[in-house]
């Protein structure tokens, strides 16, 4: 590792999360096998890199993650990581259950199926189990898992209500009895999260995709509120599913919010790789280096399904980027210009 990762405090709790921290879906098969070896190998070289938040879900793998993550942990000095997972499904036995084939987009031999609950009773079922799962004694932050239109639709009202009048209750009853430490959200859209503020208190909201070298509509209105809020956001999906690490110009058939990206994202993706090339950029560094500059994010958790994948995510993440490039980026309209960037951040700093 080339410099020290530094840690943040999470909302206004007491943990303090690596900015660049492990999103651990791909652990859980997601969309092809991933050996016991090569998991193990994967987590070890995130542990190594220094690294500690560690983010899992019962929904990746079918506790497939869970299972891996808490093995990769259980070991270590507990003060050492910090370990997310996230509530809202619960997991029952399916006897039936084709573990041949893709299920909810993971290539799993877990024999379960996930069923939606936000209720009081949900929520504590989904923790205990998920006690049980990692083989932990504890969860440092329990977030409650794609809540809101994006995921629910039409039924967005009833399990939203469920989380309101019922589901709330148990998360600050496990964090007000130091079960757990900190409380949040897990999903793809701003908009749930502004709602649940109303709800009670939330100490951060992890975020797929929503503020990044593409998007910068959360910057007026939400992490705003965050930040008033008393919540930090632990942002996933920097690439924005993948464009924003590959690029455009020897790619095709790049991906953007997974499906294939329009032409108007192609053509801002390539005026960004432009100037990182007359910069001597990679578009990848700069696209996990951005976010993190803003004060309501604290760390940003980009998918590492290998080994190598760290150790490249790694360098990506210390790679030294001038403030020249951020400015032109502004100058060309690509990012916001109120948008923070590492090299003004560090300039503040001085």
């Amino acid at each position: 590792m080339d410099k020290h990762i530094q840690r943040q405090t999470l909302g206004n709790t007491d943990i303090k999360v690596s900015q660049l921290g492990f999103g651990a879906a791909s652990l859980g098969n997601l969309y092809h096998k991933v050996s016991e070896l090569d998991s193990s190998a994967t987590l070890t070289a995130a542990i190594s890199a220094g690294l500690n938040l560690y983010d899992t879900a019962p929904r990746y793998g079918l506790g497939l993650s869970e299972r891996r993550v808490g093995n990769a942990l259980r070991e270590l000095a507990r003060d050492s990581y910090v370990v997310s997972t996230k509530v809202g499904r619960i997991l029952t036995p399916d006897r039936h259950a084709n573990t041949s084939e893709l299920r909810y987009g993971f290539d799993t031999p877990m024999p379960f199926d996930a069923h939606y609950d936000y209720s009081y009773d949900g929520i504590m079922r989904s923790y205990e189990d998920s006690l049980q799962r990692l083989g932990l004694a504890s969860i440092d932050v329990l977030l409650v898992h794609d809540i809101g239109k994006l995921t629910h639709g039409e039924q967005d009202s009833h399990y939203f209500k469920q989380l309101e009048t019922s589901g709330y209750k148990a998360l600050e009853e496990l964090r007000s009895s130091k079960q757990i430490r900190a409380v949040g959200l897990g999903v793809n859209e701003t908009q749930v999260c502004e709602r649940a503020m109303h709800i009670g208190q939330f100490d951060c909201f992890l975020l797929a995709g929503r503020y990044s070298l593409l998007e910068q509509g959360a910057i007026d209105s939400f992490l705003p509120k965050c930040m008033e809020h008393g919540a930090s956001v632990i942002l996933g999906g920097p690439y924005n599913s993948g464009i924003l690490a590959t690029g455009v110009s020897n790619n095709p058939n790049a991906t953007y919010d997974y499906e294939p990206a329009p032409k108007h994202i192609i053509e801002r993706v390539a005026k960004i790789e432009n100037i990182c090339q007359d910069h001597k950029v990679s578009l990848a560094a700069a696209a996990l280096q951005f976010p993190i500059a803003h004060p309501a994010v604290a760390t940003v958790i980009p998918g590492m399904g290998t080994g190598a994948r760290v150790e490249k995510t790694v360098q990506l993440f210390n790679q030294v980027i001038s403030d020249d490039f951020w400015q032109e980026l502004k100058a060309e309209g690509l990012i916001q210009a109120n948008a923070p960037v590492p090299g003004e951040v560090e300039a503040d700093a001085r």
